[in-house]
This record gives structure tokens, C-alpha cells and sequence, in this order.
């Protein structure tokens, strides 16, 4: 201001970044506001700053009046507004920015290309990713790592391998650790031990890639979820760098799956000393003590919580119609269909339990209550909100996709195996941890998540 600056567009743009980047985003607006002159790296800076502030649909809303007003969108603003698009989580909208990108000719960028595939397939649609890398003339690496990094997501460990494979003996392209970070998911993820294994020994002999603490991360996941924990904590031991919260973290949530409360509390406590305000891994360790009837130890995991303020994050599920983004909570009556909604739940139930004779899995309600009462928490989970709310307005041809922020309980996950076969739908739920595409009666993830 003093040397009469701040219409030096350059100078102001630089402004309006770092105070998006500093939180501030009331003044990285008022600065946008009073430039006289805005070019186009103004309006992408503004698109960022909206992002990186949780605001996202302002972020589009800012992209298109950019375009409204004459700019003409490029490289940069199309990877902005794809960053938005993952953020907002609708596919129309992201299939409109596609549009766009074909009409100006940027389907031969390959940064845009590879960011548009990476999208799709974290919007669940891994066959629209799929065909953006197909249509890629000569892909590099980073769209072989990308939709390498699809396929694990997705849980189609096969296919990565087959991926992998072509990339390196057929291309010629060689991996880095980011790739192999991705492999090693995708053997996590579908319970191919033997070829994780593989994979890890022979990345450094054959490949000169040093393992890093994601892959080491990946191998503890792969062994721990695969029932070996002895043998995932033993790696821990010998790991030549100090275990990461990650770690530690991949073996906690193998101890949950098996019960293992002694290892549990060993990892629990080293992650209790690296991330002493991540609730997450108190709320880990008291479901392990929850589901094997400790429930004092239980409690005083909880009560410790509380004690250091730390708040457990609440499940949602968010699902796509009619150009907007619907969420679902736990027991939730707020939206306007809510009627014709739990009237569904409750049709599905009874279809489960006549048809396939299905019992509530109950055991996933980790709370000392009473049976029945347990069965009508298990039967309110928002996943469940959003499946009976997906079967009533998306169309039969459709898959319905539903994103959720935790980890889908068993009962849900056996719902819509269930929902699958009976309605003879498609349903692809994304949780904390990866995808699950079902379909006629059975999951992508044969039952190993």
C-alpha cells in the first residue's frame, strides 16, 4: 500500500494466496474485490483459496463466473476446479468439466487427463477412469501410477498386478515408491499376501526402490488384516526407521478386526504418545475392549477422551440426486422424503429376513444395552438412510453411490450385499478405507476390508 502496489495484478494475486493459505479469507476476497484488473490467475488463485478454506461449491461458483465473464479457462483452472469437483463430490458436475475439457482441447494434457481419471475412479466410477486412460495416446508414468491407484482403491488387487506388470515388462516404465505404495494397497486391500511379499522383497533388488515408511505401512496393513500379527508386529521391529503413526495405526485396526486386545493396547499406547489429540485411535482401542466384553476398560478408554476434550467425529453418508449432494445421519428425519424414506428401511428388513432369513448382526453395536435396542441403532446407520433413500430416486440403470466419512459396520455392509441380490441393484459404497462394489449378492471385497 505505501509504495502504491496493489494494482500490480502479479503482486496482488501473490497477496491473495497467501492469505487464502494463511486462513484469511475474508481479506484474500476484499483483495480480489478491489482489483481493478483480474486476470485469469486471479480467478484460479480465488477457485484455490475457496478450496483450501472447505469452500468449494464457492470455489465452482467462482469458475464459472470466471467463464461468465469472458476468461477463458486453462491448464490451471481446469485442475482447480477438478480438485473441486473431488471435494463437492458430484459426478454430473465433474462429467460437465469433462465436456469442457474435450471442447477446448486440453483431452491431450496429460496433467489435466490424469487428474480427470483420479477423479472419476475417487467418485466411484473406476470404468469412466478406466476409459480416460485408454483414451491417453502415450500415458507416462504418473497416469500408469494413477490408475494403478485406482484399481487398489478399489480393491481390484488382479488388476492392479496386471497393470503393474504391463506397465514395467510391456512399456518399459519404471515404478517409483509411489507406485509401489499403491501395489502394495492393492495386495492389502484383496488379501494377496504371497504376492505383497513378493512385491516388497524384490522392489528393492530388482526395481532400486528403498522401501519407505508407506510401504512398510502397507505390509504391516497386508499382514495384520490377512490374520498374520505376530508376523506384522515382528516387521515393526526390524523396520530400520522408526515406526510412523501409520504404522502403528494399520496394525490397531488389525488387532480390531481380530480381537487381539493385548497387541492392541501395546499399538494403541504408541500411537496414544505420536498423535495424543487423534480420537480416532482412543475410539479404536475402546471398540476392541467393547467388543470383548471389557467394557470397564472400555469406559475409562472413553472417559479418558472426554478428559483431554477430544470429540468422536460423527458418521455421515452423502449420496447424488437432482444436481445436489444429500446427507444422511445416524437416526436421521430431517430430510424432506424422510416418510417414504424409513417406510423403504423398514420394506428391506422384512424382505431380508423372509427371503434370506437375515438376522441383525449385533454385534457391531459395541454399547452394553439391551438387544433390541441395539438392533434399532444398528438399523438407523446413515449408510442404510442413504441406500433406502438411493433406491427410491436413482434410476434402476444407475449404480448408487454412496460416500461415507467412517468405516461401513458389518450389518451395513451385509445389508447391502443383500439389497444387491434382492433389488437386483448395483451399489458402490466408499467409506474411510476404500471402495465396495456390490452386486448380485456379494462385494468386491469377498467379505476382507
Amino acid at each position: 500500500m505505501k509504495y502504491g502496489v496493489l494494482e500490480e495484478v502479479k503482486v496482488v494475486n501473490a497477496l491473495i494466496n497467501w492469505y487464502g493459505k494463511a486462513g484469511d479469507l475474508s481479506s484474500s476476497c476484499k483483495l480480489f474485490e478491489d482489483l481493478s484488473v483480474k486476470n485469469v490467475v486471479s480467478w484460479n488463485t480465488m477457485i484455490v483459496v475457496y478450496l483450501q478454506n472447505g469452500l468449494a461449491e464457492e470455489g465452482l461458483g467462482c469458475f464459472n463466473v470466471s467463464r461468465a465473464v469472458g476468461n477463458k479457462a486453462d491448464h490451471a483452472a481446469f485442475l482447480a476446479v477438478l480438485r473441486v469437483c473431488e471435494a463437492i463430490g458430484a459426478v454430473k458436475v465433474a462429467q460437465g468439466i469433462h465436456g469442457m475439457i474435450l471442447c477446448c482441447g486440453f483431452n491431450a494434457n496429460m496433467c489435466i487427463t490424469t487428474a480427470l481419471l483420479d477423479l472419476y475412479a475417487k467418485l466411484g466410477r473406476l470404468e469412466d477412469s478406466s476409459k480416460v486412460f485408454l483414451e491417453i495416446i502415450s500415458p507416462d508414468s504418473m497416469a500408469w501410477t494413477a490408475m494403478l491407484a485406482a484399481y487398489a482403491t478399489h480393491g481390484y488387487g488382479r488388476d492392479a498386478i496386471r497393470h503393474f506388470e504391463l506397465m514395467v515388462d510391456h512399456y518399459g516404465i519404471s515404478p517409483d515408491h509411489v507406485t509401489f505404495t499403491h501395489l502394495l494397497s492393492a495386495c492389502s486391500h484383496s488379501g494377496l499376501v504371497d504376492e505383497g511379499k513378493h512385491y516388497f522383497e524384490t522392489m528393492l533388488e530388482r526395481y532400486r526402490v528403498e522401501p519407505r515408511l508407506d510401504h512398510y505401512s502397507c505390509m504391516v496393513d497386508l499382514m495384520g488384516r490377512s490374520g498374520f500379527l505376530q508376523e506384522a508386529y515382528g516387521l515393526i521391529k526390524e523396520m530400520p526407521m522408526e515406526p510412523s503413526s501409520g504404522v502403528w495405526g494399520a496394525l490397531l485396526g488389525a488387532c480390531r478386526v481380530y480381537g487381539d486386545t493385548k497387541l492392541g493396547k501395546e499399538a494403541a499406547e504408541r500411537l496414544f504418545e505420536l498423535e495424543p489429540c487423534d480420537g480416532r485411535n482412543y475410539i479404536m482401542l475402546a471398540n476392541i475392549y467393547s467388543a470383548s466384553g471389557q467394557w470397564k476398560d472400555a469406559s475409562r478408554v472413553r472417559n479418558l477422551m472426554k478428559l483431554k476434550g477430544l470429540v468422536r467425529a460423527s458418521g455421515c453418508s452423502y449420496i447424488e440426486h437432482g444436481n445436489k449432494i444429500h446427507k444422511f445421519v445416524v437416526g436421521d428425519w430431517s430430510h424432506p422424503e424422510s416418510e417414504k424414506i424409513q417406510k423403504k428401511l423398514k420394506e428391506i428388513r422384512k424382505k431380508m429376513k423372509k427371503e434370506l432369513g437375515y438376522k441383525s448382526r449385533t454385534e457391531f453395536v459395541l454399547h452394553d444395552v439391551d438387544e433390541d435396542v441395539k438392533e434399532e441403532m444398528i438399523n438407523q446407520h446413515s449408510e442404510k438412510i442413504a441406500m433406502a433413500f438411493g433406491l427410491l430416486v436413482i434410476s434402476p440403470m444407475e449404480p448408487i453411490i454412496i460416500r461415507k466419512n467412517l468405516r461401513i459396520c458389518g450389518d451395513c455392509h451385509e445389508t447391502a450385499k443383500a439389497i444387491s441380490l434382492m433389488e437386483e441393484r448395483r451399489l458402490i459404497i466408499r467409506d474411510s478405507k476404500r471402495f465396495h462394489h456390490f452386486s448380485e449378492g456379494s462385494c468386491s471385497c469377498r467379505d476382507y476390508w
